[in-house]
């Protein structure tokens, strides 16, 4: 079972701006090629950070509204939330280790 949140447009606010525990929310597709060599590092994520980060994935085709409101315009991209305001993005294919990496940082 997968610890992942799965975002939409009407969802987004409560479960990552209001949320109590640091985010990261995955923008992603389901044609996009790198989107589906990161999700299962993202689902690895979700399990080994669980109740610590919150880890949401949105799918950019159903949810054009918020990959709007955060400029999304290539994918995948990551972004990094903490006390509801965005504090890092990343764009593209990401290494495991970096991701652990701005984890832990946004923990500290």
């Amino acid at each position: 079972m997968s610890n992942e949140i799965i975002l939409t447009d009407a969802n987004f606010e409560q479960e990552v701006l209001k949320s109590a525990l640091p985010v990261l929310v995955d923008f992603w597709a389901p044609w996009c090629g790198p989107c589906k060599m990161i999700g299962p590092l993202i689902e690895e994520l979700a399990n080994e950070y669980a109740g610590k980060v919150k880890i949401c994935k949105i799918n950019t085709d159903e949810s054009p509204d918020s990959a709007a409101k955060y400029r999304i315009s290539a994918i995948p991209s990551l972004l990094l939330f903490k006390d509801g305001k965005q504090v890092r993005e990343m764009v593209g294919l990401q290494p495991k280790e970096e991701l652990k990496r701005r984890l832990d940082e946004l923990l500290a």
